[in-house]
């Protein structure tokens, strides 16, 4: 068994970034707006673990409306727009929902997030990561940003804890 997958029993929270994770990292300008695209089995995923009583946060240097929108009815716990200092919010979050390091799995892509996954109890990346936080995760995703890399993890690790593809999953 590999390492990471040993850490996978302890998760009880999911943290992700959004451009590179998320989504491919491509942003489409137009007009007055940046549209984003995002995989609907990762979207599913987020749901789904939400549904299971998972907490999901984002924490992302984006400011977006149709981001937030979005993401919040998929049933992420909280998000945080404009967050330049991810490890000061990290901290925010674990402090204000009483959350351990060692429960928490999150997946980030760029130089960013690096502080964050230096503390947290499984760090993940989409496999097209820069280099640096590929160095510092537990866990490199064979999918890139925007394509089941957020899918992948949460499969994962709700497949160990047994609570994937349960009778509850048919009863949204």
């Amino acid at each position: 068994m590999k390492s990471y997958k040993k850490r996978l029993n302890d998760i009880t929270t999911f943290i992700f970034d959004v451009d590179g994770v998320l989504t491919d990292g491509s942003i489409s300008l137009l007009k007055n707006e940046m549209v984003r695209t995002f995989n609907s089995k990762d979207g599913y995923a987020i749901q789904y673990a939400s549904k299971m009583g998972y907490r999901v946060f984002i924490i992302t240097g984006g400011n977006s409306k149709q981001v937030e929108s979005t993401l919040s009815n998929l049933g992420v716990t909280e998000i945080f727009m404009k967050s330049y200092n991810k490890l000061k919010v990290y901290n925010d979050i674990k402090s204000k929902y009483n959350i351990n390091d060692k429960n928490v799995v999150y997946m980030g892509d760029d130089i960013p997030d690096y502080k964050v996954m230096q503390v947290v109890g499984l760090s993940a990346c989409p496999q097209d990561a820069a280099t640096e936080i590929k160095e510092v995760s537990h866990y490199q995703s064979p999918f890139k940003g925007g394509r089941n890399c957020v899918r992948d993890i949460i499969e994962q690790v709700l497949r160990v804890q047994k609570n994937w593809f349960t009778e509850s999953a048919f009863e949204w």
